[in-house]
């Protein structure tokens, strides 16, 4: 028998809770009230896991998460929050919740987790749960979908380690935020966070933004500078684009890595260093070590804990949300008053594929609330949306094999933008993120089965796990 304390005010949803489960398994006790929670703990040695509301009277439901684990730190703790708040589901990993639920949850879900935590493997049958409407926070990190929640907790959990991060993800999809949400819910939040972007800076430049160098060193050295690695000990350096390091600085990041030692260009003196390193890319860092632009001993050095953030059309149940910040962010920055949006205006983005991510979501919403004379914005309002093209609902029975036209309405929006800053690699570009696209959409409608995935596609399966492995579609 499994002794389970259920805290929540809600007093009917708690007993809709426990009737999920068999009672010769598991039996519950129930609080209404966080100021209970510790003293009932103390007295009673036999709680197995504790179930917990974030919002409870008196005591919040993550200081009762603490209380618990000053009290017995090994008793698993489940949090079900009513809202989903990304902060929260961090702070709840963070502490040592053994699991952060949303509500609306899935019951066999929560089902499973209890009986993780309980140590059992049997399932009991699910019963029909009544839930209250989901509220939602706006937080730094904005989102409600699911990935975006996994994410939060994943930072949680990391951010209270010096482990290594590597994160995955396109271009303007916030891996940026990500490794500021680590280092601000991290030991070191008091220290520095340092960002180079190493796609920026010629390799030279680069080896001196991170490690410094001494007056002389090379032409133009005329001081002593102090690089990132030392700026930022006892902090966190983020390296970005970390695919685009030439093999020499990978060498000498390497060796930080190894010993946290380093010299300055063109010293002898040894420096320690006490940095925790965050790295991120758009690139397949396992492509560029086929290739052998990238080693594969600091590969896994990196990527102690990877984090993969989905591109936004992957994700747009998240797009409401994004919104609603943006616009109030730049009506608070433009002094004018926060502007709504129209129902066909919300259709639009909701619609397009975000090729830049949140980045030109954001872009295009500053640019709208700068340039619209309306209280409402609409559709022509935003930059990537034109009336010919604006109309994103595609009839693809009507163009029966030729999907040309379909293209050229996804590909005309942003053309101009691609040939500014092509660097005369628009085909190349656009036939990867093609090629990716397609099987990533395919493999996600068969649930990863590899062999109806490349059937479908009409290639070979080792065609489809080189470029699951090219693309990093795992």
């Amino acid at each position: 028998m499994k002794n389970i304390l259920l805290v929540d005010d809600d007093k009917d949803l708690s007993q809709s809770l426990a009737n999920l489960f068999d009672p010769e398994k598991f039996r519950f006790e129930f609080l209404d009230d966080g100021l209970e929670v510790g003293e009932y703990v103390r007295e009673h040695d036999d709680v197995d896991l504790v179930m917990l509301d974030v919002n409870l009277p008196s005591l919040s439901g993550l200081d009762v998460l603490r209380q618990i684990k000053q009290i017995k730190d090994n008793l698993p703790v489940i949090v079900i929050s009513g809202f989903v708040s990304t902060e929260n589901a961090i702070e709840a990993m963070r502490e040592g919740a053994f699991e952060y639920l949303t509500k609306p949850f899935e019951i066999q879900k929560l089902i499973d987790m209890v009986n993780k935590a309980c140590g059992y493997s049997a399932k009991p049958k699910p019963v029909e749960m009544p839930v209250g409407e989901v509220e939602h926070e706006v937080d730094e990190i904005i989102g409600q979908s699911p990935e975006i929640v996994e994410i939060a907790k994943l930072i949680g959990q990391v951010a209270k380690t010096s482990a290594a991060v590597l994160i995955f993800g396109e271009s303007g999809t916030g891996k940026e935020l990500v490794a500021r949400a680590i280092h601000r819910n991290s030991p070191r939040s008091n220290s520095s966070f340092l960002s180079v972007n190493c796609a920026a800076l010629p390799e030279t430049l680069l080896e001196s933004e991170l490690f410094g160098h001494e007056k002389g060193a090379f032409t133009g050295a005329y001081f002593r500078r102090i690089g990132k690695f030392e700026q930022a000990h006892k902090g966190t350096l983020f390296l970005d684009e970390i695919g685009d390091m030439s093999m020499l600085t990978q060498s000498k990041l390497l060796r930080v890595l190894q010993e946290k030692q380093f010299e300055r260009v063109g010293g002898n003196e040894s420096i320690t260093t006490d940095v925790r390193i965050i790295a991120a890319t758009n690139k397949s860092l396992v492509q560029c070590m086929k290739e052998g632009s990238f080693r594969v001993d600091l590969f896994y050095r990196l990527k102690v804990v990877s984090i993969y953030i989905p591109p936004l059309r992957e994700r747009k149940s998240d797009i409401p949300l994004l919104v609603d910040h943006f616009v109030k962010k730049f009506a608070n920055q433009l002094q004018v008053p926060v502007k709504k949006i129209s129902k066909k205006g919300m259709q639009v983005l909701s619609k397009y594929s975000w090729p830049g991510n949140v980045r030109e979501l954001e872009n295009n919403l500053h640019t709208a609330m700068v340039m619209s004379k309306n209280d409402t914005l609409q559709p022509e309002d935003f930059p990537m949306y034109s009336e010919e093209g604006g109309g994103l609902d595609l009839d693809l029975d009507v163009l029966k094999d030729d999907y040309t036209d379909t293209f050229m309405k996804i590909i005309d929006p942003i053309m101009p933008k691609l040939i500014a800053s092509s660097r005369g690699q628009i085909f190349q570009f656009l036939e990867s993120a093609f090629e990716r696209a397609v099987i990533s959409s395919c493999l996600r409608h068969f649930d990863g089965n590899q062999v109806k995935t490349s059937e479908t596609l009409g290639i070979s399966r080792n065609t489809l796990r080189d470029r699951i492995a090219r693309y990093d579609l795992y």
